[in-house]
């Protein structure tokens, strides 16, 4: 029988702390998103359609960087304080790669890293 394995990500749009809950200790890796803000914001008024593209694709690609490591796992609790998670999640339920992995999504404010890896212990120590 093969080791299930669980996955925590504390996640808002800018960041995301990826806990493995199949190890001890916990691992945590990080996933940032590129910021629009990196790119030279020349013209507000000229470029805000192209700013608002270049945001919606660096979004895509952040949550594609997630999707890419949570696809090893069979369950996953995504977490944090803005509505980053539930984007995710919505992005997981329409690609059917995800069907076989059990994914929920809970609420949780600012954390520190102690509290993140609390949270994931105390939610996958209940199953």
């Amino acid at each position: 029988m093969t080791k299930t394995k669980y996955l925590g990500v504390w996640m808002d749009h800018s960041i995301a702390y990826l806990m493995n809950f199949s190890e001890m200790p916990t691992a945590t890796t990080t996933i940032k998103s590129k910021s629009a803000n990196d790119e030279n914001d020349h013209s507000q008024s000229k470029g805000e359609n192209k700013m608002h593209n270049i945001e919606q694709h660096q979004q895509a690609e952040y949550y594609k960087e997630l999707s890419e490591v949570i696809i090893n796992y069979e369950e996953v609790v995504l977490f944090g304080p803005t509505n980053a998670k539930v984007e995710l999640m919505n992005i997981l339920k329409e690609d059917h790669h995800f069907d076989h992995i059990k994914i929920e999504v809970k609420s949780a404010d600012k954390m520190t890293d102690n509290q993140q890896l609390a949270f994931v212990k105390d939610y996958f120590s209940k199953h």
